[in-house]
């Protein structure tokens, strides 16, 4: 399972002209899912996604002490994810993307629906977008900090 994390001033997603989602400081994670993929790799991304500290600290004089030093929930931040099947793409060869490691949609929606409500079990709230659907995606990157994230072919290891 790949995440394209982006720390964000803000993020919105539309369809067709119309916003679906949206927020303001936080992280915008684009997920894609591998046909190797289950809830265990979820489980390690979504701790990962949440605890990653890249938030600035503040010190008690509410100056900025270390760049990042807080993760999205020490920051009380928001989370925006949007499934992304292109981050399974296999650009090595050729000048196609091929797509054989991404998982079936069946298998990807459910671990995307998996993902988002464990990210909301830590979180207490996720927007998503909408799974599979031509998406229109405007962020304000902060930093700019992006990271991508990818979880061990053996989480438990």
């Amino acid at each position: 399972m790949r995440a394209l994390i982006q720390r964000v001033s803000s993020a919105s997603v539309e369809i067709e002209g119309v916003q679906v989602s949206a927020i303001g400081r936080g992280l915008l994670v684009f997920l894609g899912v591998v046909h190797a993929d289950d809830e265990q790799a979820a489980d390690w991304l979504v701790d990962k996604v949440c605890s990653l500290r890249i938030f600035p600290g503040t010190g008690a004089d509410g100056i900025t002490v270390k760049p990042m030093n807080r993760s999205v929930l020490d920051a009380q931040g928001e989370a925006l994810v949007v499934s992304q099947f292109t981050l399974a793409a296999d650009v090595s060869r050729g000048r196609r993307p091929g797509f054989s490691s991404a998982a079936s949609p069946e298998q990807a929606e459910a671990l995307y629906d998996y993902f988002c409500a464990k990210v909301e079990q830590h979180m207490g709230s996720v927007k998503t977008g909408v799974f599979a659907a031509d998406m229109q995606v405007q962020l304000v990157n902060d930093g700019p900090i992006t990271f991508m994230l990818e979880s061990p072919a053996h989480p438990d290891r």
